[in-house]
């Protein structure tokens, strides 16, 4: 009787290890192939790019852009990269504000709205100006390439949104063309709107 018990107790014992090996076996196998998939194909190699990566992408509070400036001179790198950065920036706000622009001014009953609408679009370009050199440096990395002892310079910047909306609501209120039609809640909640589309990205 001992020995029948005994026997069943090895083979469960047995049992048991072998489903706890095959199991480790599955996992090893499943983050080596998760590891592989991570790896860039043959022949090509992975580059890291500073002041770069999620963090840094435009969200619902704020603008953000990231770019880099190359020269012999540090400080020539530094206004390079803040410059590709800030046209990066502007851009991205132009497009955004577009939307907002199209959305707001077909929302409402505007006399002659492709006029309203490009006045509207003037007017950012205004506001873009005297706003991006307010932005913010949010991550700097200065290195120099040692194949040609250029200084290489890495930036990420930002401009809330909020204070982006107050400049351009005081530019619009000061407008006497736009000014008879323009409702400041209605802009912003179409702004809003917009910025939380990018927020969901």
């Amino acid at each position: 009787m001992k020995t029948l018990t005994t026997s069943r107790t090895l083979s469960i014992a047995l049992t048991a290890l072998m489903l706890v090996g095959g199991l480790s076996a599955c996992k090893s196998k499943k983050k080596k192939a998760e590891a592989e998939a991570a790896k860039p194909p043959g022949g090509e190699t992975e580059v890291k790019v500073m002041c770069s990566g999620p963090e840094f992408f435009t969200d619902d509070k704020n603008f953000r852009a990231n770019n880099l400036g190359e020269s012999m001179d540090q400080a020539t790198a530094k206004k390079k990269a803040l410059a590709n950065a800030r046209a990066d920036m502007a851009s991205a706000i132009n497009t955004q504000i577009k939307g907002v622009v199209d959305n707001y001014v077909n929302s409402r009953e505007m006399n002659n709205k492709e006029e309203v609408a490009e006045r509207f679009e003037g007017l950012t370009r205004e506001v873009l100006d005297q706003r991006l050199s307010g932005t913010r440096t949010i991550c700097e990395k200065m290195v120099r390439v040692d194949a040609t002892g250029n200084y290489k310079c890495y930036v990420a910047i930002e401009l809330s949104a909020q204070d982006l909306l107050a400049a351009y609501n005081e530019r619009l209120s000061k407008d006497d063309r736009l000014r008879i039609d323009y409702d400041y809640e209605k802009f912003k909640e179409t702004f809003d709107k917009e910025m939380e589309k990018l927020g969901n990205h």
